[in-house]
C-alpha cells in the first residue's frame, strides 16, 4: 500500500516512524516532510494549506491511503475533498474537525450533550467580553481561548483583571491571533494535574491508543508563557484502568455519539485534553488530530501494525477494543530555538543528531530542521524532540536527556524537569 503522510513536524516524523515499521506499507510519502523524514519517507513539497495540490499530489503518486498529520487541511476541508474523489484518508471531516478548529463550538457541542467540562462564556466583540471579565462572573486567574487555531498558542491564563483584559484587547482588539481571535471564549480556570488521552475513530467506535502527559509551559516547573509542548512522558501514571473507564463512559462516548447525532461522525485521531480536579475528569480541549510532542511517546508504544488500525477507522471497520501496548516507558524532551515561544532563529547549525541517536534507547525526531549546502540547521521554533526510552521512568528520562547532551546549536533552549512529574505521581500513589 502506498501511504501518503501530510505534515512536516515531529508529530509526523513520529506517524512515519511507525508505519514505516508496518510491513503493509509499501511506499512511504510525505508532503512537505523534513530532514528528519526524508531518512524514512520520499518527500515532496507541498503547502498544507493547499486542499488542491494535497489532492493533486495524492493523484500523481498513486496513493492508496493518506493520514493527516497537522489541524490546518483538516479544518479546511481536505478529508471531505479525498472523500468526494474516493481517494482513502485518515481524518475527520472540516464540520467533525470543528471539535478543534472552532473552541466555541466545542464548548457548546460538550454543553450540549453533558460533558464535564469549565464553566464557560463565549464572547462576539471586545466590549462584549471586556463587560464580562469586569462583571466579576469568572474571578481571576481566568482563562482565555482565542475561538480559531492559533497554532496551540491562543490560550492565556490571566492572574489578574488587568491582565485579561490586555490579553482580551490584543486578541480582539489588536488581532494578535488574526481571523482565530475574531471570538473568544472565556472559562473559569480549572486546577488539577493536565492529562492527554489518544483514541483512533472509526465514527461509532473510539479505541484508546494511549496517555500521556504534555509541558506546556516554556520554563521549568510550569514557568512563563504558554507553548506548543516542551516535552512529554507517556504513559501517565494518573490514568488507571478506572478513571480511564470514566473518562470513556463521561467524555469519548457522548462525544462519539453527539457528533453522530448532529450529523458528523467522527472518524480520526481524536485527542481529549483533560483536567484531572477535585470533582473528577474535565475537558479543557478536544483536539481533531495526535498532539505535539505527545505522539513522539505514545505511537512508539503501540505493540501491534498501526497501519491496519488507521485504514479501519477510514473505512468505520473498527472492531477492536483495544489496542496492545507495549510496558516501557517513553519520555520526550522538546530542543527549541532562542526567543521561542515569541519569536525563532532559523539557520543555525544543529551538531551531534548522529551521535544522540546512536545511543541505546534514544530517538530524534525532527519539527523545525532544514537541509542547508548538505548541513542540518534550524528552521523553526520548536526544532527537535528527543525521545528516552527505558524500563521505567527513571530509566526514559535519563536516556532522553543523554541524548540531549550530544546535541547542540547557537540558542539552543529546553526544560530540565521532563518526566519528573511522573516519578512524582508514583511516589503518591
Amino acid at each position: 500500500m502506498r501511504v501518503l503522510v501530510i505534515g512536516s513536524g515531529a508529530r509526523e516524523h513520529a506517524i512515519v516512524a511507525r508505519l514505516a515499521a508496518d510491513r503493509d506499507v509499501g511506499e512511504l510519502v510525505a508532503a512537505p516532510g523534513n530532514p528528519g523524514i526524508s531518512r524514512l519517507a520520499r518527500t515532496l513539497p507541498v503547502d498544507v494549506g493547499d486542499v488542491d495540490a494535497l489532492l493533486a499530489l495524492a493523484d500523481r503518486e498513486q496513493i492508496d491511503f493518506t493520514v493527516v498529520g497537522p489541524e490546518l487541511p483538516l479544518s479546511l476541508g481536505v478529508a471531505d475533498r479525498f472523500a468526494a474523489e474516493g481517494r482513502l484518508l485518515f481524518g475527520p471531516t472540516a464540520a467533525a474537525a470543528r471539535l478543534e478548529s472552532s473552541k466555541a463550538f466545542a464548548k457548546a457541542f460538550m454543553a450540549r450533550h453533558g460533558m464535564p467540562t469549565a464553566r464557560f462564556h463565549t464572547c462576539h466583540s471586545l466590549d462584549e467580553g471586556l463587560a464580562v471579565l469586569r462583571s466579576g462572573e469568572f474571578g481571576v486567574p481566568v482563562v482565555l481561548k482565542a475561538d480559531g487555531l492559533a497554532a496551540g498558542k491562543g490560550v492565556v491564563i490571566a492572574e489578574s483583571r488587568d491582565a485579561a483584559e490586555a490579553a482580551m484587547v490584543a486578541a480582539m482588539g489588536e488581532r494578535k491571533f488574526g481571523a482565530a481571535g475574531e471570538r473568544l471564549v472565556i472559562e473559569e480556570c480549572l486546577t488539577g494535574p493536565e492529562v492527554s488521552f489518544f483514541l483512533v475513530c472509526d465514527g461509532r467506535t473510539a479505541v484508546p491508543i494511549g496517555s500521556a502527559q504534555d509541558h506546556k509551559r516554556i520554563f521549568d516547573d510550569d514557568r512563563g508563557p504558554n507553548t506548543g509542548g516542551m516535552g512529554a512522558f507517556a504513559p501517565s501514571p494518573l490514568l488507571d484502568a478506572a478513571l480511564e473507564a470514566r473518562v470513556r463512559r463521561e467524555i469519548v462516548e457522548p462525544a462519539m455519539t453527539g457528533m453522530v447525532a448532529e450529523g458528523h461522525p467522527f472518524s480520526g485521531f481524536l485527542y481529549v485534553g483533560l483536567m484531572l480536579t477535585s470533582y473528577g475528569p474535565k475537558v479543557i480541549e478536544f483536539n481533531a488530530r495526535l498532539g505535539d510532542p505527545e505522539t513522539q511517546v505514545v505511537l512508539p508504544l503501540i505493540d501491534e501494525p498501526l497501519l491496519p488500525l488507521l485504514v479501519a477507522g477510514a473505512t468505520g471497520g473498527l472492531r477492536q477494543s483495544t489496542v496492545r501496548l507495549g510496558r516501557d516507558r517513553l519520555t520526550g524532551v522538546v530542543l527549541a530555538s532562542r526567543g521561542y515561544p515569541e519569536s525563532s532563529e532559523s539557520g543555525q547549525e544543529i551538531a551531534g543528531l548522529d551521535r544522540a541517536e546512536a545511543l541505546e534507547g534514544v530517538s530524534v525526531y525532527h519539527a523545525g530542521t532544514a537541509k542547508r549546502d548538505g548541513r542540518v540547521v534550524t528552521a523553526g521554533g520548536r526544532v527537535l524532540t528527543v525521545v528516552g526510552r527505558g524500563a521505567d521512568y527513571a530509566e526514559s528520562i535519563a536516556r532522553a536527556y543523554a541524548g540531549v547532551q550530544e546535541i547542540s546549536f547557537d540558542g539552543m533552549q529546553y526544560r530540565r524537569d521532563i518526566g519528573r512529574k511522573a516519578i512524582a505521581a508514583i511516589h503518591r500513589i
